[in-house]
């Protein structure tokens, strides 16, 4: 409160004429507003005489009801990095995408071969899962990688309830599947189903 009593109470000070520049009435100096819809001044006219003569508005020009009106600009994809330090890089596109993606096909084919022949996740291992696993390790991470080092966005190709976000969702919970079937069994002692 204090400093607006200050404010108020400082005198204000006018500039005298002399104080101000003068500027000629006839100068080729003058202020346009881009939002007037009167045309623009020529260099010859002077403010004051195109204040004086009215000038006519032109009118809008009507829109055609036959041309359809000009498609929205297309949004534009995000550059992505192709480098392959880039790409994989523990926060890059592909390692969790590749995890979870191994890990839903883990997850499946472990409860099919538990339910079909009742062998726990150890068994299924030692009984050549590990040549399997690796297999479809390297097939599924080569087929994962050819579009991300060609400039694919996983972003671009999902639509629908088929998103980036509920593939790396299911890669979690496969993920999380996973860990908690090894850890029942080895618990129980036995096959989960």
């Amino acid at each position: 409160m204090a400093s607006t009593s200050v404010f108020m109470a400082t005198p204000i000070t006018r500039l005298s004429a002399a104080q101000l520049p003068s500027i000629k009435k006839n100068s080729a100096f003058s202020v346009r507003c881009m939002s007037s819809s009167q045309p623009p001044i020529n260099d010859g006219e002077t403010a004051g005489s195109a204040s004086k003569t009215p000038s006519p508005s032109p009118s809008p020009t009507p829109i055609s009801s036959s041309t359809p009106p000009p498609p929205p600009p297309q949004p534009r994809a995000p550059k992505v990095s192709t480098k392959f330090s880039d790409v994989l890089a523990f926060s890059g596109p592909a390692p969790e995408r590749i995890n979870g993606r191994l890990a839903m096909i883990g997850f499946v084919s472990a409860m099919a071969v538990e339910l079909s022949s009742g062998q726990d996740l150890s068994t299924q291992i030692s009984n050549g899962g590990v040549t399997a696993f690796v297999a479809t390790s390297v097939l599924l991470t080569m087929a994962s990688l050819v579009p991300l080092f060609k400039g694919v966005s996983v972003q671009s190709k999902s639509n629908g309830i088929m998103t980036s976000d509920a593939e790396l969702w299911n890669g979690r919970f496969a993920m999380l599947g996973l860990v908690g079937l090894a850890f029942t069994e080895f618990v129980k002692g036995s096959p989960l189903v």
